[in-house]
């Protein structure tokens, strides 16, 4: 009888190809403990009997869909090399996660934007002043931030850098005031001496939107001190980002570039627990590229780590609705949100925390545990 396998077809040219890359998407999410085919998605509320494989080689991209049960069974037929990759992306993405920067992320966090910046795209100059920032960074956390997220410098396409000296003065009263109040905040910047000095101020975690890359000491501060850290993908800078980015497959290029970095960092010395990754929506990225992500978010458990989301209030979802200015774009952010939850993301990064939180609320009733 002919081999029915929705995955057959790889064999042929996967076995040969030594550059032949493989990974898995998991789908049909179902309650954990669904069945016993069921393998649970990130050791969180969600299990997976169905996946999309997809294998890449230069020039060639192939998908097929079909239950986990059949992908083993291919795999162990296709040989060594099939089954060993298959079973590594497997651990990845059932692995549980451990907490990330002391937070819970069993359910979904909440990682509230405190941007004391005079030019961030949606809410620049409204908290520049750091007593202003910081009755703001009380109000998220009243309103239910488990995490706050503070930066000095705007990311915004086309934004100008600025110089680490000034973006302290910024920041470090804020994150000062918040770690003596026993909150958890991350640090937003791309410079290694802010790195390290935020931390000194009582930071717990790293959130780089330049992976860790775009200052040559930052893996070394980071790594030093053992802290958490966010990597973010993001194709170019934010001056140039934005100019006809392009990508073979943008969900496949993010994932491989993001494995680096994950990799760059344990070797480094960081435990995977204390690593989360962030696709980068809107960094060098079309609108169709942000989407392409987005439908692809479980894909990202690969990785092994946790999943960080931050599409709030950003331009495509304007452009995909009625051009509505950044203030007016929290439904929209909200729905993407919900989706990526529902694809096991586990920090969701956003400026409109209350109705976040209560909608996060609602999805959990709807996914019990």
């Amino acid at each position: 009888m002919a081999d029915r396998s929705p995955f057959s077809a790889f064999c042929p040219w996967f076995a040969g190809e030594p550059r032949a890359r493989l990974y898995v998407r998991p789908l049909g999410l179902l309650p954990a403990g669904a069945g016993a085919e069921a393998l649970p998605l990130a050791g969180g509320r969600s299990a997976f009997a169905l996946a999309e494989l997809i294998v890449r080689a230069p020039g060639r991209i192939e998908r097929a869909v079909g239950s986990v049960t059949e992908a083993v069974a291919w795999a162990r037929g296709c040989g060594p090399t099939a089954l060993d990759a298959l079973e590594r992306r497997l651990a990845a993405v059932t692995r549980p996660r451990g907490a990330f920067g002391g937070v819970d992320i069993d359910r979904p966090a909440v990682m509230g934007i405190v941007n004391v910046t005079p030019d961030s795209f949606s809410d620049g100059g409204d908290f520049l002043d750091p007593a202003r920032a910081i009755a703001h960074g009380q109000a998220l956390l009243d309103a239910g931030a488990d995490i706050l997220d503070v930066g000095g410098e705007s990311t915004r396409p086309g934004a100008a850098p600025v110089p680490p000296e000034e973006e302290e003065g910024r920041i470090l009263p804020v994150i000062r005031h918040f770690a003596a109040a026993g909150a958890t905040v991350s640090v937003d910047t791309r410079h290694a001496r802010v790195m390290a000095s935020a931390l000194a101020a009582g930071a717990a975690i790293v959130n780089d939107v330049s992976g860790l890359t775009g200052d040559p000491d930052s893996l070394a501060v980071v790594a030093g001190a053992g802290a958490p850290v966010v990597l973010m993908h993001m194709q170019g800078d934010p001056g140039t980002m934005q100019i006809n980015p392009t990508y073979e497959d943008a969900a496949l290029d993010v994932f491989d570039l993001l494995e680096e970095r994950v990799e760059a960092c344990l070797g480094a010395g960081l435990a995977l627990d204390r690593i989360a990754v962030d696709p980068g929506i809107g960094f060098g990225k079309t609108t169709e590229h942000n989407l392409h992500i987005l439908r692809h978010t479980a894909l990202y458990h690969g990785l092994g780590c946790a999943v960080l989301i931050g599409v709030s209030r950003k331009g495509f979802i304007g452009q995909l609705s009625r051009n509505e200015p950044a203030r007016q774009r929290a439904p929209g952010s909200i729905a993407i949100g919900q989706d990526c939850w529902s694809q096991g993301a586990q920090i969701l990064r956003v400026h409109d925390v209350a109705e976040t939180v209560q909608a996060r609320a609602l999805w959990e009733a709807l996914h019990p545990r």
